[in-house]
């Protein structure tokens, strides 16, 4: 009864900062993350009305459609499915609308999704098709390996005791649908070892942006100084894509460090929002997570 009552008087605190745009994204950042933390409809109410201001970054509002995903409520999926369904929204914020609804789990949106598997956008419909998969999966009521990593993931791992140079191979192998290669890839992550982190660098070579996307997403949660020189490869270039780079930038906050810090100081000026705001938001986390006043 402590904890809830404790929740209920932050609520509006943190409301306040994270619809408050005049406040540094790093700040409204943390606010969104706690409401995450506070795992209840009213504060993923709270988040879905902050998803929809337009006015917003496309950075924030793409972390704030990430969260209402692992949070699961399906209450919010109605929100989740008309920005994804809304051809003037930014690609950013639309692939993660569509990756919530997969986490979700919520099988009336299956067909808006699969509507959306041949859109133009190759990260909308490459994330639609592993949506689908993700439900596909899910509804033959099949297992999965168990890992602690405290996170809802587009697709679950492999089963079995595979290893790291068998998943490697097959995570190069462009025959297997995403789908298969996402579980490949989160089976590497669980493997939670340098040999590991350096087999997934490897997946930056591939073609699909949305797939480097992930790596970079995979590696910040792994968190291993190994990944530094790769993540650091994918910041510097300026030809990469902005949701690969901006995840690279958020990986490099996530493992932290000076040579961290030094490499995200140098693209705060870097001329793209998006990467810009992800480096603010990283050298955040690199000085304090989960700590502020709403504590």
């Amino acid at each position: 009864m402590a904890t809830f009552n404790k929740d209920q008087d932050r609520l509006p605190k943190l409301k306040e900062c994270v619809l408050d745009l005049a406040n540094p994204i790093s700040k409204r950042t943390h606010a969104a993350f706690l409401l995450r933390t506070m795992a209840s409809p009213a504060a993923a109410q709270v988040i879905a009305e902050a998803v929809c201001n337009r006015k917003d970054s496309s950075l924030m509002r793409h972390e704030l459609a990430y969260i209402l995903g692992q949070m699961q409520y399906s209450n919010v999926c109605p929100t989740l499915s008309n920005i994804l369904k809304d051809e003037t929204e930014d690609v950013l914020v639309r692939h993660e609308c569509a990756e919530s609804l997969g986490a979700i789990g919520n099988a009336e949106y299956v067909p808006i999704l699969k509507e959306y598997c041949d859109h133009v956008c190759p990260e909308i419909a490459e994330t639609c098709h592993i949506a689908v998969e993700l439900l596909n999966w899910r509804s033959k009521g099949e297992k999965t390996e168990q890992a602690n990593w405290q996170s809802v993931d587009p697709a679950p791992p492999l089963i079995g005791d595979i290893s790291v140079e068998s998943l490697s191979k097959d995570l190069q192998d462009n025959s297997q649908s995403l789908f298969t290669r996402y579980r490949i890839m989160f089976s590497l992550r669980n493997h939670n070892s340098d040999e590991a982190a350096l087999a997934l660098g490897e997946g930056f070579q591939d073609s699909s942006a949305l797939f480097r996307h992930e790596i970079a997403y995979v590696l910040g949660q792994m968190q291993r100084e190994v990944s530094i020189d790769c993540l650091e490869k994918v910041l510097r270039n300026k030809a990469e894509h902005r949701m690969v780079r901006h995840e690279a930038a958020e990986a490099l906050g996530a493992i932290g460090g000076d040579r961290c810090s030094a490499l995200l100081e140098q693209f705060q000026c870097d001329g793209e929002r998006v990467v810009e705001e992800s480096c603010q938001v990283a050298l955040d986390t690199i000085d304090y997570w989960n700590t502020s006043e709403f504590e």
